[in-house]
């Protein structure tokens, strides 16, 4: 997360921002987080109502691109067991109280509990 956030702030390559020693876990979902970039912040912007991507802060982005990912392509995260959505929601919230602002980590919720409530819509419409 902190490797995209980077990226996203600065524009250097993913590969400058990954820790020499990055954990191929960690370099993988780096690398599949950034490949979905594009239809995970469609997500983002279609859910974050009243809000538009740039006004979201970069490490709030990192954090719901990199849950979003594992809640909907888990098999694009090399895990030895797939993280349930709860499971990648409640991780989010938890980075977000630790690295961001009061207001952050229910903004996170909001979204990915949205998100995920959409994906289980018998129709795949909003609920």
């Amino acid at each position: 997360m902190f490797a995209l956030y980077q990226h996203d702030l600065t524009g250097r390559p993913l590969d400058d921002t990954l820790p020499n020693d990055a954990a191929p876990f960690m370099r993988s979902l780096a690398e599949a987080t950034l490949a979905r970039q594009p239809e995970l912040d469609e997500l983002i912007s279609r859910f974050a109502q009243g809000w538009s991507l740039s006004r979201i802060a970069p490490l709030e982005r990192s954090i719901l691109r990199v849950s979003l990912l594992e809640m909907l392509h888990p098999g694009d995260v090399p895990a030895t067991q797939p993280i349930p959505p709860e499971g990648a929601i409640s991780e989010a919230v938890e980075t977000a109280k630790a690295y961001c602002g009061a207001e952050a980590p229910s903004f996170v919720n909001g979204i990915l509990a949205a998100v995920l409530r959409d994906q289980a819509a018998p129709t795949g419409g909003p609920a």
